[in-house]
């Protein structure tokens, strides 16, 4: 595939997926570490979008540094911050479907009485009862409320691939007749916030992920190009995608900045 309408314009900022791009489970994707230090060695400015809801940032960040990443909380967006601060500032009060892992990021907000459902990685937490339960709490609420912390399919873990929240809510949404607000990628309000955070327009940003409708399109739907690895939970249909044409598909992560940054050394020869 050409890589000619990644590069056609200057590329200012990364946007770059952990799970699939960084890492499977808790295990570095070969040369993605060897990536970021490229980028920090440039000075290029980058930041890390996650949906993963299984862990807190703290835990995340350990996570990363532990598999050689240099990176910081600073650096990261991830949906739980960004869950906490829709509930205290629309005053919600939620009733949480979510791994024991995170709860404690919840610890103050009002809960009791709850008039909103919030589902996220839950794992070994999705059982009959916990989803009938939540299904039950939006049935009984006024003007009930679903939020999604990510809306994925599935995700490549160490041990192979895995039902990403997505798969759950959609049964949330089909049983309740209620549309869930999606806080995680794809989300535009999600994506633009670390373009803003960079400083930056969406079209001088560059979105590489491993989810070519949520990362990819997510990211192209914002204004900015995406570029699709052949890692993670890649398949080779994703390559010939009906709806969907990322700006570049590359091997890895380290294939995919190496392109980034001798386009940048390009344009500067131009001017």
């Amino acid at each position: 595939m050409s890589h000619t309408k990644l590069c056609s314009r200057p590329i200012k900022g990364l946007i770059l997926d952990i799970a699939g791009v960084l890492k499977d489970g808790d295990i570095a994707i070969p040369g993605s570490v060897e990536a970021v230090a490229k980028l920090q060695a440039a000075g290029f400015p980058f930041r890390l979008v996650t949906n993963e809801t299984l862990k807190t940032k703290k835990v995340i960040t350990k996570t990363l540094n532990m598999l050689g990443f240099r990176t910081t909380e600073r650096e990261m967006f991830s949906p739980i911050p960004a869950i906490v601060e829709i509930l205290k500032k629309e005053k919600l009060r939620p009733h949480l479907l979510l791994h024991p892992n995170v709860l404690p990021e919840f610890k103050d907000l009002d809960m009791e009485n709850p008039n909103c459902v919030v589902v996220g990685d839950a794992e070994e937490c999705f059982t009959y009862e916990t989803l009938n339960e939540s299904f039950r709490k939006l049935m009984e609420m006024e003007d009930p409320k679903l939020f999604s912390l990510g809306i994925g399919k599935y995700y490549m873990d160490d041990d192979g691939l895995a039902l990403d929240v997505g798969s759950f809510c959609k049964g949330l949404e089909y049983a309740t007749g209620v549309k869930a607000r999606i806080v995680g990628k794809p989300s535009s309000d999600y994506f633009l916030a670390a373009v803003d955070d960079l400083g930056l327009k969406p079209e001088e940003v560059v979105m590489v992920g491993d989810d070519i409708e949520f990362d990819v399109n997510g990211a192209q739907q914002c204004g900015m190009r995406g570029v699709l690895v052949r890692t993670g939970k890649f398949r080779k249909t994703d390559e010939s995608h009906p709806r969907v044409m990322p700006d570049a598909i590359v091997d890895n992560l380290l294939h995919a900045i190496e392109l980034v940054l001798n386009s940048v050394q390009n344009f500067k020869h131009k001017i």
